[in-house]
């Protein structure tokens, strides 16, 4: 497609400010990138890109920046669709690597976070989506006994407990078998509650029944709340010019990764295409930019990866590695190249 003069231009200072920061001028576009207009000619396409609202102008100089809007434009119309090779490359050897979706997420998020030096996400199903399918009870030593809790959306937890030589495994056996007829089928944020229900149930088989109680209580809060994901490159934020020169800033972008309730939201509300100025959560984070992608298989979601950063970020880059990193994953998932029993892809430990 051919681009307008207007297009071109735009295109020229998105590029510029991701790279550089600092606001672009139009005696600068004709230096740097020796372009055969004159300098009114490109001052009158600017003046014509801000009364679009594509293009903003700094207080600080006579150069322009762009606007959300703008930002939205060159993602829908003037964004390449290439990715990077070298990026390419590194996320092929993971695909090729990796045994598990767990280590698959992990290693291909870091490499996100690395070559983009902003943070990623990996986000599970929601909590209320996904149900308990069993669990089950592995003696590791006469002192230890690991629990293995599945999920139907294919997500394993393992919990090691060391117990005391007084209890004798087959009593917690049995007192697991119960916990399996009751709360099969319950949502994993259900779970909580529904134990309280059947505690008095578990004193039947198993006299001193308020250790494994209260093991499993803790192992079902940490799982409903495992929900809100892993986060990668969380210190690559300190290199953007926008957090690094302001600590007022940078210190609420580190409230929301630590805020689990507001950074769901903002990364749910995200969709494939960009999300910028998510000041519509809250206008605290009103600088900071979410693309987002939902992994699926068979049609289902099964979580979602999303980058963070400041609204100024390189939408090329990460929008195509991000549809090719998802694309990847759920080619894997469907042809069981990884083994997803070994571990859950939604960055839960």
């Amino acid at each position: 497609m051919t681009l307008t003069r207007k297009d071109k231009l735009l295109k020229l200072i998105v590029e510029d400010f991701i790279k550089t920061a600092e606001p672009v001028g139009s005696n600068y576009l004709i230096k740097k990138y020796n372009l055969p207009i004159s300098s009114a000619t490109i001052r009158n396409e600017m003046n014509a890109l801000e009364k679009e609202g594509l293009l903003e102008k700094t207080h600080i100089s006579s150069g322009r920046v762009p606007s959300a809007k703008g930002y939205e434009y060159y993602i829908e119309h003037l964004r390449n669709n290439k990715i990077d090779d070298k990026m390419k490359n590194e996320l092929n050897k993971v695909f090729s690597n990796s045994v598990t979706v767990e280590e698959l997420l992990k290693e291909s998020c870091e490499i996100l976070s690395h070559m983009t030096n902003l943070a990623s996400v990996v986000l599970g199903p929601s909590a209320d989506e996904e149900h308990l399918v069993s669990i089950q009870l592995i003696p590791i030593s006469l002192n230890s006994v690991t629990a293995i809790f599945v999920t139907d959306r294919g997500y394993v937890e393992n919990k090691t407990f060391t117990i005391n030589s007084k209890y004798r495994v087959d009593d917690m056996k049995k007192c697991i078998e119960i916990l399996n007829d009751r709360l099969r089928g319950t949502s994993i944020n259900g779970l909580v509650d529904k134990l309280e229900s059947i505690k008095p149930i578990l004193s039947n088989y198993m006299s001193d029944y308020v250790y494994l109680y209260n093991a499993l209580l803790k192992t079902f809060y940490d799982f409903a709340s495992s929900r809100n994901g892993k986060i990668y490159g969380k210190e690559n934020l300190l290199k953007q010019p926008e957090f690094r020169d302001n600590a007022h800033e940078l210190k609420k972008l580190f409230d929301l990764f630590e805020n689990p309730n507001d950074l769901e939201k903002i990364i749910d509300e995200a969709q494939t295409r960009l999300l910028v100025n998510v000041g519509n959560v809250e206008e605290k984070y009103n600088d900071v930019s979410v693309v987002s992608k939902d992994i699926a298989v068979d049609g289902e979601k099964i979580g979602k990866i999303a980058v963070i950063g400041p609204t100024r970020m390189d939408y090329s880059k990460v929008l195509n590695s991000l549809d090719y990193i998802v694309d990847k994953i759920m080619e894997c998932l469907s042809n069981d190249n990884i083994q997803e029993e070994k571990g859950g892809n939604d960055g839960r430990e």
